[in-house]
């Protein structure tokens, strides 16, 4: 496994910038480690929920977990507020980093993940597929 570390600044939205992290290294498959930080917005697509729910304030991430490739990813994210309430679900674009979030990924030489219809709910779901070799 190969693994990169990268440092989130205040303002960035860490979806987009973790899109461009994928995009930049090209990354096939790979999966988020680990992840700490704060955020002052939060954009969370709910569990069985079409639309997106907003909350605003400051928030510690407390997980961030999810399968990542340029042939899409797929991302939960975690947070907690000053009460230590937690809530979470499927990352969207409007989180938006407060002090920093620092995340660590791993690379999977050796795979590529795509996303296909699942015809069981029609979704698009991993598909994992070995590279072939040269």
């Amino acid at each position: 496994m190969q693994t990169y570390s990268v440092r989130l600044k205040p303002g960035q939205d860490l979806k987009k910038s973790l899109e461009m992290v994928v995009q930049q290294e090209r990354i096939s498959a790979g999966a988020v480690l680990t992840c700490v930080g704060s955020l002052t917005d939060v954009t969370l697509r709910l569990a069985n929920q079409e639309t997106a729910s907003v909350w605003k304030g400051h928030f510690e991430i407390v997980s961030l977990v999810g399968t990542l490739s340029v042939n899409g990813s797929h991302v939960h994210l975690s947070v907690s507020d000053s009460t230590g309430r937690t809530i979470g679900g499927h990352l969207l674009d409007g989180c938006i980093i407060y002090t920093t979030a620092e995340l660590v990924i791993g690379v999977m030489p050796e795979l590529i993940y795509a996303r296909e219809p699942d015809p069981t709910f029609g979704y698009k779901e991993l598909v994992i597929r070995k590279k072939q070799k040269k």
